[in-house]
């Protein structure tokens, strides 16, 4: 950003300050700047103005779970489509898995990916490693590399983690690098919803006997909620992610959309998803992550036993996850925690704040626009969507990454000062 940028008027909401009131946002060289106390400007007259009035100003949003497809499935996504998709979403920070052709198991591919994402990216991107060679669940990879080059954890992701003593040994390693690893939680000799509940049991002793961090990827059903919850009153070190989907959409779906709902974890029932709103409230689920994806329309048209599994999920989060906040299941606040402080406390990085310093990284949200999902719309590659024709009501009008406008609604008017 060449000059500075007044955010004024809107309802900033950084849950790491405990801010939650209208006034203005300072940008400058990239970095936040400064954060009225009231609706006072600040000193000197050398920035733009954007009028933020009636919106919510927040910090830019990380996701902790996506795909990227690249590389190896690039008619599902690109680094470059994808990263712009999750911009248009919001998202500033996104963490990509490893489940690409080939995949993410050496420095050499991880490397790659991030100099892909510098050089095409619209927004940052931090690869999640493998946990088992060529993610065929049978050989630890070598992860201090890994680490070196920049993976922020380790996932097999599509599949869990073998057995219980892969997982033990992952997990003593992990712990070296105080990463976490990352685990698809099912038993695919178990049905739903125990095949979840099974391996997330495992996972919770293992990490208990070893003193390891495990993350559970998408938890959807009570029994896992419940699992978690209780090993975290014992101490287990132990985080969890649930879905937009998850968390907007219940089994009923399948019926009206078909192949479009199919998902991994599938969409579970009310009485679920009500769990996983509670687990939100006390902090049992600590972060939502979009599990973005994208899939090309051919596939996703076949039969549904035929079909991938799998939703294009930036494009809609926002517009998903704000009507959580409208029927009073989450507050503002506790959605918005969700999707920048604790992530960046899971990441260790100085993001998903207003402080002074850290980076420009900011999103905008009008929570009274009232728009309908046109998957053919999607900056996403994956038009793959059960919301295609839904109502929703809340979106991303503008997304700033270190300072640059990267997405901007036409309704968002920079005015020069």
């Amino acid at each position: 950003m060449n000059k500075a940028l007044l955010i004024k008027g809107g309802r900033l909401v950084d849950p790491t300050r405990k801010i939650s009131r209208v006034g203005n946002l300072l940008l400058k060289d990239d970095k936040i700047s400064w954060v009225s106390e009231g609706r006072e400007n600040p000193v000197g007259k050398a920035y733009d103005t954007l009028t933020a009035k009636g919106l919510i100003v927040c910090p830019g949003f990380i996701d902790f779970h996506c795909h990227l497809r690249e590389p190896g499935f690039e008619s599902k996504e690109t680094i470059a489509t994808g990263t712009k998709a999750a911009a248009y979403g919001g998202f500033t920070t996104i963490c990509c898995m490893p489940n690409t052709r080939p995949p993410l198991d050496s420095a050499e591919m991880i490397v790659t990916v991030k100099n892909k994402a510098e050089q095409e990216g619209m927004i940052q991107v931090f690869p999640i490693g493998c946990v088992t060679k060529g993610r065929k669940g049978k050989d630890l990879i070598y992860m201090e590399p890994l680490v070196k080059a920049g993976v922020v954890g380790f996932s097999d992701d599509g599949d869990p983690v073998k057995t219980p003593e892969l997982m033990e040994e992952a997990l003593e390693i992990g712990k070296m690098f105080n990463l976490p690893i990352i685990d698809h939680c099912e038993d695919p000799n178990g049905g739903p919803p125990e095949g979840e509940e099974k391996i997330v049991a495992r996972d919770l002793e293992v990490a208990e006997k070893t003193n390891g961090w495990v993350h559970i990827a998408h938890v959807s059903t009570a029994g896992a909620v419940n699992l978690i919850r209780q090993a975290k009153a014992k101490g287990v070190k132990v985080t969890a992610e649930a879905t937009p989907h998850h968390l907007l959409l219940t089994e009923d779906m399948i019926q009206k959309r078909g192949s479009l709902a199919k998902v991994n974890p599938p969409l579970r029932t009310e009485a679920d998803r009500q769990a996983l709103v509670a687990g939100i409230k006390d902090g049992t689920i600590d972060i939502i992550a979009t599990d973005h994806a994208p899939h090309t329309m051919q596939e996703k048209q076949r039969p549904y036993a035929d079909a991938p599994a799998g939703i294009s999920g930036f494009d809609t989060a926002v517009g998903s996850l704000m009507w959580l906040v409208q029927s009073k299941q989450l507050t503002l606040t506790e959605l918005i925690t969700c999707l920048t402080s604790k992530t960046a406390a899971i990441l260790n990085k100085p993001l998903g704040s207003f402080v002074e310093g850290t980076a420009a990284n900011v999103t905008i949200i009008d929570p009274n626009k009232e728009w309908v999902v046109d998957m053919n719309k999607f900056v996403s590659l994956g038009k793959n969507t059960p919301l295609a024709g839904a109502k929703l009501t809340g979106k991303v009008v503008a997304t700033i990454y270190q300072g640059n406008l990267v997405y901007k609604d036409d309704s968002v008017i920079i005015g020069l000062r």
